[in-house]
């Protein structure tokens, strides 16, 4: 059931003044039938423009590391050597890590 979070809310008086009757028959009603579509046969359906990267090849320059490098131990990102926050057993973390 979707939930509208941006409605106001009811106090505990309103709340109160709703009879066991009306509840009741609230719980009783059958929910309406949900329709759920399987999100692949949507996906299926868009085909964006220009979208065809078969044949294209990624080319890609690998730089060494540079020796005021480091590759984080936790998050693996390289990190300049002033971001290391902790060094255990040769391997150097980074503050955001630590943090």
């Amino acid at each position: 059931m979707a939930t509208d979070y941006d409605a106001p809310r009811k106090s505990e008086e309103e709340l109160g003044e709703d009879s066991l009757q009306e509840l009741k028959s609230r719980r009783t009603e059958k929910p309406a039938a949900v329709v759920e579509e399987d999100e692949n046969d949507l996906a299926a359906g868009y085909e964006l423009p220009g979208a065809d990267l078969s044949g294209e090849e990624l080319l890609v320059q690998v730089v060494p590391p540079q020796p005021d490098e480091f590759t984080c131990s936790s998050c693996f990102l390289v990190r300049h050597r002033s971001q290391i926050a902790r060094e255990k057993d040769g391997h150097f973390y980074c503050a955001e890590c630590e943090s």
